[in-house]
């Protein structure tokens, strides 16, 4: 994160923020599933599989293999479209959020989620390097584990203020399920619409970029 300017940083939190609206929608969807934090899901599948839910088993291999679909999809689509140019898998991300959205506004909720999924796994090649991914978009422990271990480091001398932009990462995230879960709340499945929006409004201003530099 340290590598990247102000604007890239707050694209990086606006998705952050996606992230986390659209895995609010996701768990209130399904009833306690998850759509992008497959940390989470992998415990619910231990969980499922240790007391015989084999219904809950079957949702979490579901999510679980639309999620990688999509972080395969979303690390071809950088490298074919050279990963800094960035715009291309924000247009592939909000293409599976808008057909997760119309597949379920048609009832076809299953299908509708596997898009969702595949969307946010998608998400993670947006800052891909090398074919690594430098900054996990749907996912915080690592982001919090370094916000950590870089406060250590301000309190020996380091830079002061590094720490900021990964607890500005978990801030996205978090404030997003707030607004994710708002949102279903309110009209349901097509609150995803918002954030087809937003992604597409990131796609616009990273080609933009990538054109001036």
């Amino acid at each position: 994160m340290q590598h990247y300017g102000r604007g890239e940083v707050a694209l990086a939190v606006t998705l952050s923020a996606v992230a986390g609206y659209v895995d609010a929608i996701g768990f209130l969807k399904l009833g306690g599933f998850f759509v992008s934090f497959m940390s989470g899901n992998s415990t619910r599948l231990g969980v499922a599989l240790a007391t015989a839910h084999w219904a809950a088993s079957l949702t979490v291999f579901g999510l679980v293999t639309a999620f990688v679909t999509g972080v395969v999809l979303g690390a071809l689509t950088a490298r074919a479209f050279r990963e800094e140019r960035r715009s291309p898998v924000l247009i592939l991300e909000a293409t599976l959020l808008a057909a997760g959205a119309i597949l379920m506004a048609l009832g076809q909720d299953r299908a509708g989620i596997a898009a969702v999924a595949m969307a946010m796994g998608a998400e993670n090649a947006v800052f891909q390097r090398n074919g690594d991914v430098v900054v996990g978009l749907t996912y915080m422990t690592g982001a919090l584990v370094k916000a950590g271990q870089r406060i250590a480091g301000a309190l020996v001398g380091r830079e002061p203020r590094d720490w900021l932009r990964y607890v500005l990462l978990w801030t996205g995230l978090a404030s997003g399920g707030a607004l994710g879960a708002l949102a279903y709340l309110t009209v349901g499945a097509a609150s995803l619409w918002v954030a087809v929006t937003v992604v597409l409004g990131g796609a616009l201003w990273a080609e933009h970029r990538w054109r001036s530099a």
